[in-house]
């Protein structure tokens, strides 16, 4: 029987939804106060409830602040706001920081019982999704398929494989859309840690402050807006791995703590005298030369050695081309059948097209044209006109042509006629402009019939 906590300061309310709710066959706790609401779920494990249904407005905390803080301590709780018509932009708001969704007062209560259902429906299959991920990682499988064929990406692989044994710290690097997550999560769950959690924050989308509060946690009262304890991803992952990317981002001060963690095996909440120990195997990633930041004094000789144990280089996609068309078709096979789309493949045209592009955003950029592509085919085949017509076409056009190779005079011809037009045949400012004097420019434009 799924249950339902609601919080809203109206006595009327609270008893009209706890009747309708029971009756309709739901477990009911409800809240007068968004305090009471958040010290029920602060230390419970697992989360006591599957649904929070929320009022907007609250007189002892800020609604918002309450649901900033149930995204924060739960992300997976499905939180619906309870709005009137007065506070719209409330709710809108409220589902930029995290709100599943929000239902207007006064509401029929088949719209209310609606609104669960399709709730409990989407966290019913997210739990699948879970358990699923749980299974392939026991059986020795990968949650997301590494998709290659080249004899450089095989080198990669083997080498995880072979280092995931091991309880070392790993640095990946590797430019962006390489694929870093996937191969973190891959020495996860190839890892006598892989029963544990894998714990994963990019940490270059995070002010310096709201960085450490997630990774180290903190304590009730530690700064403004902390109404309850939080338990940072450090003690999360204790067990298993911590994935921290754009470590090449993290600032001076969060370095220093996490240099800590790793050479004592314990931390301190944000606000807290006391330490705890943890037990967790950190892999970070970066596109950013690490050691270069460490001779220019932006990052920390020490933590770099203790997080650099092992390196695995990733190549960007243009180095391993081989790689293009398999991962491709594994893009195609994934976006058709969650758009239930029936495509056949990819005809030859587009598939050269993607062999000659460089590729700078690497396999996510692949991805996101093979998703584009799918969503706007109309045949059954992806053909060169569902490609993106700007960088892909011009950037394998010149590779196709070349151009054509010219004598050293023609060059300097074509050089010193655009300067002279972009000059208004200005021949003092063009020979300054060319770093020649004025008589050589006269005997050049004689010699090459310019006028």
């Amino acid at each position: 029987m799924p249950t339902i906590f609601i919080c809203d300061d109206e006595a009327e309310i609270l008893r009209y939804l706890d009747k309708l709710l029971q009756a309709s066959g739901y477990r009911v706790e409800t809240f007068s106060r968004g305090a009471d609401l958040l010290k029920r779920l602060e230390s419970a494990e697992p989360t006591p409830c599957d649904i929070v249904l929320q009022d907007v407005r609250m007189p002892d905390v800020d609604g918002l602040l309450v649901l900033k803080q149930l995204h924060t301590r739960k992300p997976d709780l499905p939180v619906i706001i309870m709005t009137g018509h007065g506070t719209i932009n409330d709710a809108v708001q409220a589902i930029k920081e995290g709100a599943y969704d929000y239902i207007t007062k006064p509401f029929p209560k088949e719209k209310l019982l609606g609104v669960l259902e399709r709730v409990l429906d989407h966290r019913r299959l997210a739990s699948e999704n879970r358990q699923l991920r749980k299974e392939l990682q026991r059986g020795g499988g990968q949650a997301e398929t590494m998709v290659f064929k080249s004899a450089r990406f095989r080198e990669v692989y083997d080498l995880t494989l072979q280092v995931a044994e091991s309880d070392a710290n790993i640095m990946i690097l590797g430019e962006s859309g390489t694929g870093k997550e996937l191969i973190a999560g891959t020495v996860h769950s190839n890892s006598r840690r892989a029963d544990q959690p894998f714990v994963s924050l990019n940490c270059a989308a995070l002010s310096d402050t709201l960085l450490e509060s997630q990774l180290f946690g903190h304590v009730r009262g530690a700064f403004t807006g902390a109404i309850i304890n939080q338990k940072g991803l450090i003690e999360e992952a204790d067990g298993g791995t911590l994935f921290l990317d754009e470590i090449g981002d993290v600032s001076p001060a969060v370095q220093a703590k996490l240099l800590r963690v790793i050479q004592e095996k314990d931390f301190m909440a944000v606000g807290s005298t006391r330490s705890k120990k943890v037990d967790v195997r950190f892999v970070a990633a970066t596109n950013k030369d690490l050691q270069r930041e460490v001779l220019e004094g932006r990052f920390r000789e020490d933590l770099y050695y203790r997080l650099n144990v092992i390196t695995i280089d990733l190549p960007p996609l243009r180095e391993r081309r081989e790689d293009i068309e398999p991962l491709a078709q594994h893009f195609l096979k994934i976006y058709t059948a969650r758009m239930k789309k029936e495509l056949r493949g990819i005809d030859v045209e587009a598939l050269q097209l993607m062999q000659q592009y460089d590729w700078p955003g690497n396999v996510r950029e692949l991805e996101n044209v093979m998703e584009r592509a799918v969503i706007l085919a109309r045949t059954d085949t992806i053909t060169p006109a569902l490609l993106p017509i700007g960088a892909i076409r011009e950037r394998a056009a010149a590779i196709a042509e070349p151009a054509p190779l010219v004598a050293l005079e023609e060059i300097e011809r074509r050089h010193i006629e655009a300067v002279l037009a972009r000059t208004g045949f200005h021949k003092s400012r063009s020979a300054e402009i060319l770093g020649i004097s004025r008589k050589t420019l006269d005997r050049k434009i004689l010699e090459y019939g310019l006028s």
